[in-house]
């Protein structure tokens, strides 16, 4: 099965990614174990290997670290990103100096390992709710840097983003509520300030609070950490009047709960911050 949900990030935000990587595993000298095991001259050529069945992210990532360390190291991809794969799919084989092959591993590996994980972990959320209208969304919790690299790879398994930065959309959260005074007059402040190109969700955690924030005209409501039952009865109230998302602290376990009381989205900082790296290696072929 191949998902497809957009085309690839481009080379020009990927390529400081890859150096920041790269210096920060070559250091001082270099890789110094290829250098003394290894004849300058030797040639490889190894296989990227899927140990793990999962939804490949990085490919682009693991071109440009090889490429990085040696343009003349020849990459030649089997897969796409989006792409769901079994075990032991061979995703690309690369070959050149057999230094400099190993000196790109681990940053190799190490992007997709980790965005494979997030691409794989949004899938099966994604799949386990399909019957239900709720489209899974991520959230800014992310690693510092490595933003736009994890919100693709939830892009890749099928779900959406939230919000890439602060700059995106007004999201009106408790401490913003509690500082401006009330609900009412936190969405006033907002609506006087976005303008019609910004849009404006809030935040709440009880139904007097959603109450009061539909009355103020918003048309995004994010109901957080709500029990199931009173999820069912914001999504109620919110028909005809918002678009309703449920958040706090949902997991695999309980997403599907989620889901069937009719939310349109679920943020989930899970698909970031708590997915499983998938098992991904480099073995030498010849």
């Amino acid at each position: 099965m191949t998902l497809i949900t957009e085309p690839a990030l481009d080379e020009v935000l990927l390529k400081p990614l890859v150096e920041a990587a790269l210096t920060e595993d070559l250091g001082r000298r270099g890789d110094v174990t290829s250098q003394a095991t290894i004849p300058a001259d030797k040639q490889a050529q190894l296989q990227i290997r899927a140990r793990q069945a999962g939804v490949i992210c990085g490919m682009d990532l693991a071109r440009l670290s090889f490429a990085l360390v040696d343009a003349k190291i020849e990459f030649v991809a089997h897969v796409h990103d989006g792409e769901t794969v079994e075990a032991n799919t061979v995703l690309a084989v690369v070959r050149g100096n057999a230094r400099h092959l190993l000196t790109a591993e681990r940053t190799a590996l190490n992007f997709m390992t980790h965005l494979s994980g997030i691409a794989t972990a949004t899938r099966q959320i994604v799949d386990s709710v399909a019957e239900y209208p709720a489209q899974i969304t991520c959230t800014r919790k992310t690693i510092p840097g490595l933003r736009v690299l994890q919100k693709y790879a939830v892009r890749c398994g099928g779900g959406r983003n939230h919000r890439l930065g602060l700059d995106d959309a007004i999201l009106i959260k408790d401490n913003h509520i509690a500082i401006a005074g009330d609900i009412k007059t936190a969405i006033k402040h907002a609506q006087d300030f976005a303008g019609h190109l910004i849009p404006i969700e809030a935040e709440v955690d009880t139904l007097e609070q959603l109450e009061q924030a539909l009355e103020a005209g918003v048309s995004l409501v994010l109901l957080d950490n709500m029990a199931p039952e009173t999820l069912s009865q914001a999504v109620a109230m919110c028909k005809g009047r918002a678009k309703t998302e449920a958040s706090g602290g949902i997991t695999p376990a309980t997403v599907q709960a989620a889901a069937k009381t009719g939310v349109d989205f679920i943020a989930m900082g899970y698909l970031t911050h708590s997915s499983t790296a998938l098992d991904i290696g480099l073995d030498f072929s010849a």
